[in-house]
């Protein structure tokens, strides 16, 4: 039986983005390597002659001395500056272009990355045991193969290339300079092109390779796939407590209500509801203030300030507390209990105003026992 902390299981969405927010991703150094190779050979070959030609002229210009430049050896230093500005200039150019290729070929490897966590200090990484470890993990053995291949191929592709044309070279000295300097420059393109073959072939094979390394260093067991779905759903703890604080921040908001409502009904003290019926616009009587303890008495303080009917009714007042949500209709199983209280409010409100006999006291409606957060109906068969 697979065990559950067997990590076979692949990367899930929120580890990858959780590991692209570290800095991490699939990488080749070959591909890399490819990129400023490539880069830079082609600036050699676009940019050398213009580069060669500029260089020949300022040279010409440079080395051409007369009188006045004799009697006036201050003016070297100025020469030596503008020869310096051609190969600041030329320099930059370079590295600009190969850095660039180094840049798209990282992103081509691994995608965009922007994280400042890589170049932070992390202590953890000084600990000896984890770093030989880490010497010895599949990855990094993988890795040094590849390298000693490289090594031998670039070693036999340039030993073979050496053998084959270090008579041509050595012939150069022989012949005028112009097409010495030409047979050269073609010489060191061909190894160039060579060199660059090599490391194509590398990369074909390492971007794919450093993407399955990534992948399985990335990969989770059953058991860090629950703990991350425990997370993402919270702690049951936590949203009750958050659930609380919610509620009790409405309950508060909702306080306001209070002179809008047609009664108030109470457990006398600990808790307090606000109803509201209007059979034009409701279906049935809605909750429009709810609260306990010190809320629950500002509720009744509010209401007798505004002559809205205060009544005890503690069953029914937790029901509506613990069933109803504010400003909805209330349940259905309710609907007889509140019917009773607002029949009785209507019977007291029209005897104030003397149309009516002044009705009896409230008779406690009838609540399912079910819905009273309070009650404790022992189990059947249970001894009591």
């Amino acid at each position: 039986m697979e065990s559950s902390q067997e990590k076979s299981l692949p990367a899930s969405e929120r580890k990858l983005q959780k590991t692209r927010e570290d800095g991490q991703g699939a990488r080749s150094r070959d591909l890399s390597h490819l990129a400023i190779l490539g880069a830079g050979a082609a600036c050699l070959l676009v940019l050398a002659p213009q580069l060669m030609d500029h260089m020949q002229r300022a040279m010409s210009q440079q080395l051409a001395f007369d009188a006045a430049t004799v009697m006036a050896p201050g003016t070297m230093l100025k020469r030596l500056q503008d020869m310096m500005l051609v190969g600041l200039v030329a320099s930059t150019v370079f590295a600009l272009l190969t850095s660039a290729a180094a840049l798209i070929s990282a992103i081509g490897a691994g995608g965009w990355i922007l994280s400042l966590k890589p170049i932070t200090p992390q202590f953890n990484r000084l600990n000896p045991i984890s770093g030989v470890a880490n010497l010895f993990s599949k990855q990094q053995m993988a890795n040094v193969a590849k390298m000693v291949l490289m090594t031998a191929i670039l070693s036999y592709v340039a030993w073979k290339f050496m053998g084959n044309s270090i008579d041509t070279v050595a012939m150069l000295v022989l012949q005028p300079s112009p097409m010495a300097i030409r047979q050269l420059a073609d010489w060191l393109t061909s190894g160039m092109s060579l060199l660059l073959l090599v490391v194509f072939l590398a990369a074909l094979v390492d971007v794919p390779l450093q993407a399955y390394f990534f992948k399985a260093r990335l990969k989770m067991s059953h058991e860090e796939i629950k703990q991350e779905h425990k997370e993402s759903d919270g702690n049951p703890h936590t949203k009750g407590r958050i659930r609380q604080k919610q509620r009790e921040i409405a309950d508060r908001a909702s306080v306001g209500a209070v002179p809008k409502a047609d009664f108030v009904v109470m457990n006398p003290t600990h808790y307090a509801v606000a109803l509201k019926y209007d059979e034009k616009t409701m279906s049935a009587p809605q909750v429009i203030s709810r609260g306990t303890d010190l809320i629950a008495l500002k509720i009744r303080d509010v209401a007798k300030e505004h002559n809205v009917p205060v009544l005890q009714s503690p069953m029914l007042a937790r029901a509506l507390y613990a069933h109803a949500e504010l400003d909805q209709a209330i349940p259905t199983a309710l609907y007889t209990a509140v019917a009773q209280v607002l029949a009785y409010v209507y019977r007291l409100k029209a005897a104030l105003r003397g149309e009516g006999h002044m009705p009896d006291g409230l008779v406690e409606p009838f609540v399912p026992p079910e819905l009273d957060p309070l009650n404790r109906t022992p189990v059947q068969g249970a001894a009591v």
